[in-house]
């Protein structure tokens, strides 16, 4: 049994894909993904593949900690970018379990704290048996908590294959929007709703018949986007967009669809200070070109390597957002190129996937080491 741990969508999205890869490796294995919100067990849900059985991540105290351990008995613990919780990994560790930490990936205030936690930081990050890196802060830092090295494998986000498109939903939206032209804001929190519909208020200026789809990053916020809007229609009700000029996609599981309609997107959850940024890799495999705003932390190296090939561009403000979205309108040579860049941009995960499976398939214990175990048990 092989023990999957992520914190929400989207490193389940990494776990479900590593668990895709590690039962192709090996087709004994079986699967326990935890995770810790609601929309990552809806996604696993929907996605699971065979084999593969999903609860929520036990509390993180040593009671309930046993309790989990005493049932599941997994032989292999793999946790996915950041989630170093004590009694989970200590745990594991005191009852054999061999551990990974795939993909870690940490914002500088997150790495200060565990610099200066360093006998902690020793302790927890020394217990894994395999530890691989997303960029190289990550791997840097945590190189100075652990005697053994850690390469920066790469993002393994960048290995992921392109999100589901329901190409019916595609096909009946885009006959209801016909030739007007779209742009799509995607993952908006509260408080960057306002700055993009200001900048759809810009762009109908000069494009009256614009349509601007939100998708919230978290779909409760539908009625109240909607409303911001003027009473905006919501998908989630079952509306079409009509002759709105936004529609608002408060659903689970479209994102996918929503990239592949639209030829421009705002990646949101980077127009904030207080926001850290969503995956842009999403559209770069849906052909949908990329915009962002200035503060994209936890995808820093992402953005960094999309934007210094064309891949991508920043603005700051509603004004500076329409007028992109404005350019890649009307610039179709413009668009093509952003969005060959950024899907070159991409294709750089493959290998550090290929790896760190391989790595996790080492530690699986061989059938007669689990037999000799399992002698010596009785």
């Amino acid at each position: 049994l092989v023990w999957v741990h992520a914190a929400s969508v989207g490193e389940s999205g990494v776990a479900l894909a590593l668990i895709d890869a590690l039962s192709g490796r090996n087709a004994s294995l079986s699967f326990v993904l935890t995770t810790g919100t609601r929309t990552s067990a809806e996604l696993v849900a929907r996605r699971a593949p065979p084999r593969t059985t999903h609860i929520y991540v036990p509390l993180d105290r040593a009671d309930c900690v046993a309790r989990f351990l005493d049932h599941w008995r997994p032989d292999v613990g793999v946790f996915v970018e950041s989630e170093l919780w004590p009694n989970l990994i200590l745990q594991a560790e005191a009852r054999g379990v061999k551990l990974a930490l795939v993909n870690a990936r940490m914002s500088p205030r997150t790495l200060r704290r565990w610099t200066n936690w360093r006998t902690a930081g020793r302790r927890l990050v020394g217990a894994f048996s395999y530890v691989s890196a997303a960029d190289a802060r990550t791997r840097d830092a945590l190189t100075a908590l652990r005697p053994a090295p850690i390469g920066a494998s790469g993002n393994l986000k960048l290995a992921a294959p392109a999100p589901r498109v329901d190409a019916t939903a595609r096909a009946a939206l885009a006959a209801e929007i016909g030739a007007r032209p779209i742009w799509l804001a995607a993952s908006t929190h509260q408080g960057e709703d306002e700055i993009v519909l200001a900048a759809h208020d810009i762009l109908r200026r000069d494009f009256a018949d614009a349509l601007l789809i939100i998708a919230p990053r978290h779909p409760e916020r539908g009625a109240d986007i909607a409303r911001l809007a003027g009473g905006a229609p919501l998908r989630s009700k079952g509306a079409s967009p009509g002759a709105a000029s936004v529609y608002v996609a408060d659903t689970l599981g479209e994102l996918g669809t929503l990239y592949d309609l639209a030829p421009v997107s705002l990646v949101a959850g980077s127009l904030l200070p207080q926001l850290k940024g969503h995956n842009p890799i999403e559209p770069a495999r849906l052909a949908c070109a990329i915009i962002t705003g200035p503060y994209v932390e936890s995808f820093q190296d992402l953005f960094d390597t999309m934007i210094a090939a064309g891949g991508a561009t920043c603005v700051q403000d509603a004004q500076t957002l329409a007028a992109e979205i404005a350019r890649l309108w009307r610039d179709e040579a413009a668009r093509a190129q952003q969005l060959d860049a950024a899907l070159n941009a991409t294709t750089q995960g493959a290998d550090a996937f290929e790896r760190t499976v391989s790595a996790i398939i080492a530690l699986v214990p061989s059938a007669s080491a689990q037999q000799s175990t399992a002698n010596a048990s009785a």
